[in-house]
């Protein structure tokens, strides 16, 4: 398949706006699959997991390839939970472009503002589909107004309705100038173009002057032909449309009701239409690893490039082992030949390339740039590890994951069963790098923590279910943060006699604090020839494990910048063993002179509630320690903005339905850490 003849998509939004059910329609229509699945019913090919069958919500980014018109399309359907943040950036980073799923009744909802970001932090061109047009409520230019004032992006509407609500019909085309209705005895499968009726002509005529004015306005050929009043066709309209779709000048609008089967062709016309190939758009950065120095490198998406991919995801399958999803951005990888991690600088080999569906699969012989695929037989590979050759060892930008803020303890119920929990977690946080475990030093216990409470209840079912571990867990705990909040530098040496042999070295550290929120750094200023790179290596590992390990608490470091400025070398003497004891040693001293802080999790809080609630909801958060940030009006509701301290959110799902009569619902997601006023005394 060429490569502008491939599309890389994926489906976001916020939850229950109907991203599964429209990846459903799209499978129907493409003929991937020959029945329509319900999410109501745990039907849906895509949510494939038998939580996602119960819950009826997607917790898997799943992966599918179809065809449409000679057209390639992989597709990702993303979760819309915010606990399962990470699925979605992992899958947006991969992708060449997006569809957003608004609701038409609901406009711009809090988790769809989350996934808006992330895709434009990855410069992720986009299309948006206005589900549930047929809804009560349903307001088709006042949602496509609302993503216009919270994101400032142009929005091109390339439908419009004909009737909204119970009395929607169908849409006028505004391109073809036509009314399109769909067929319900053929499931949708059919629809019929007509002329626009008189009455809606002057309104349809009105839509399309806005929609050519906006390409217009992107495009110098158009404008010239616009200004000179010349007919533009509807294949230059198109061409403009795709350029400023990919340049992200402007956000094609189209519509439908996927649950009842209306506008889903027009959708997939758009995404071969509008959203890039890729080649199309800006080549993929990455860093060119050389023994002493790094340098930034660009890949082209090229099929005779030198091979580059990266895994996005891992998933477990019990028969085939781990399955790595990887996405190519260069050169091409069989299957049956070795690949070299660049990260870990080590050579694998790829048994056998799959192109999966859900959880079906059928086997590739080889998988080119561009292209998404599975990879069976990788024991080392992570998420986020460049596959490449050792002649080009590129290593893309890894994905950066937000910090787990929840932690439970869990213990297997017997001895036997310790060996398969630990293997089950071993597992688990390959695939999910939001999820971590360790072992309590000083009570011996196992502690699992996760980006939230559903986050840890899907983790801890699928170990129960899918692996059979048998466990008891304890209730949640707040996972802290530390960080130094001023600069201080220390030098250590290291001497110790082991076995007989000498062992020594000397390091000099500088530990500062940095912004918050931008993560830990680290640096090694020191450039000497005659020291081996497996010392440098074993000084950066030693700081590595210090940042994990804290300072006063035991909790990990974060926005705190490590740079080591000088090394204490003998050739006869030093060991990579003492150099990593040193580094610690060295973190432990600087940091007790930079004013270590604990630092606590605080969330954002989005309250969807009804307008007679709005008092009783807000002063469930104050009562918590929480701060009301601001409130929205919704014609379904009252969106009530806040913060609040994760240690005081406990319990706040039950407190808040009970003031409101049920009525309330909440989202929940990481802000940021900030000091925690009274230290870990006041935490317990």
């Amino acid at each position: 398949m060429s490569l502008e003849k491939m599309r890389n998509i994926g489906i976001m939004a916020h939850i229950d706006a109907g991203k599964t059910t429209t990846t459903e329609r799209i499978l129907y229509y493409t003929k991937k699959i020959h029945k329509i699945g319900e999410i109501d019913d745990g039907q849906a090919t895509m949510d494939w997991m038998a939580q996602e069958q119960e819950r009826g919500i997607t917790i898997c980014s799943a992966a599918t390839t179809t065809y449409w018109k000679d057209y390639q399309i992989n597709i990702i359907d993303t979760p819309g939970h915010v606990d399962f943040t990470a699925e979605v950036e992992r899958s947006l980073r991969v992708l060449d472009g997006a569809v957003c799923v608004l609701c038409a009744v609901d406009g711009v909802q809090p988790q769809t503002e989350t996934v808006w970001k992330q895709a434009d932090e990855f410069n992720v061109p986009r299309l948006c589909f206005m589900n549930k047009m047929d809804r009560i409520g349903a307001d088709f230019f006042g949602s496509m107004e609302d993503v216009h004032n919270k994101f400032g992006v142009e929005c091109v509407a390339l439908q419009i309705p004909i009737g909204q609500g119970p009395d929607f019909e169908g849409v006028i085309d505004l391109l073809k100038m036509k009314e399109i209705r769909w067929d319900a005895e053929t499931e949708g499968e059919k629809f019929t173009e007509s002329d626009i009726d008189p009455s809606r002509l002057d309104e349809a005529k009105m839509w399309r002057e806005k929609l050519v004015d906006a390409v217009a306005s992107s495009d110098d050929a158009l404008a010239e032909l616009y200004l000179e009043g010349k007919e533009i066709t509807v294949e230059q309209l198109k061409a403009a449309l795709r350029k400023g779709t990919i340049s992200r000048a402007f956000v094609p609008f189209v519509m439908g009701s996927s649950r009842h089967n209306q506008g889903v062709q027009p959708l997939i016309d758009a995404v071969v239409d509008y959203l890039p190939a890729p080649d199309e758009i800006p080549p993929a950065k990455g860093v060119h690893v050389k023994r002493d120095k790094t340098e930034d490198v660009e890949v082209p998406c090229k099929e005779n490039g030198q091979a580059l991919g990266l895994v996005f995801k891992i998933q477990y399958d019990r028969e085939m082992g781990p399955l790595c999803y990887v996405r190519m951005y260069s050169g091409k990888i069989a299957a049956g030949t070795q690949v070299f991690n660049v990260g870990k600088k080590k050579r694998e080999r790829v048994n056998r390339i799959l192109r999966m569906h859900a959880d079906k699969s059928e086997p590739m012989e080889s998988v080119s740039a561009g292209d998404i695929a599975v990879f069976i037989g990788l024991k080392l590979a992570q998420t986020g590890d460049s596959l490449g050759s050792e002649g080009f060892p590129v290593l893309l930008e890894s994905v950066n994951f937000p910090e787990p803020v929840i932690s439970v303890a869990i213990e297997p119920d017997s001895i036997s069963e310790r060996d398969k929990l630990n293997e089950t977690l071993e597992i688990l946080s390959r695939e999910d790098p939001t999820f971590t475990h360790k072992e309590d030093a000083e009570t011996g216990q196992m502690i699992i923590s996760g980006m939230g409470e559903l986050h840890l209840d899907v983790l801890v079912t699928r170990m129960k279910d899918d692996f059979g571990v048998k466990a008891r867990v304890g209730s949640p705990q707040v996972t802290y943060r530390e960080a130094v909040t001023a600069q201080s530098t220390a030098t250590e040496n290291y001497s110790r006699v082991l076995g007989g042999k000498e062992n020594t070295a000397g390091v000099t550290v500088t530990i500062s604090p940095r912004e918050t929120g931008s993560g830990n750094s680290y640096e090694c200023l020191v450039r000497d020839s005659s020291i081996p790179e497996e010392i440098f290596d074993a000084v950066k590992n030693g700081f590595e494990n210090a940042l994990a390990a804290g300072i006063n608490y035991g909790y990990p470091c974060v926005d705190t910048a490590v740079s080591v400025t000088a090394l204490d070398y003998n050739e006869l003497t030093s060991t990579t063993f003492a150099f990593e004891a040193c580094a610690v040693a060295a973190f432990d001293k600087a940091c007790k002179g930079a004013a270590p802080e604990l630092l606590e999790p605080v969330m954002d809080v989005e309250i969807s509630c009804p307008k007679e609630f709005v008092g009783d909801a807000m002063s469930q958060v104050t009562q918590r320690g929480g701060m009301i940030l601001g409130q929205d009006s919704k014609p379904s509701a009252e969106l009530i903005h806040c913060e609040a301290p994760m240690a005081k959110m406990f319990g706040f799902s039950t407190n808040l339905r009970s003031v409101t009569q049920g009525r309330a619902s909440f989202q929940m997601e990481f802000s940021h850490f900030q000091v925690k006023a009274g230290g870990l005394s006041s935490a317990y």
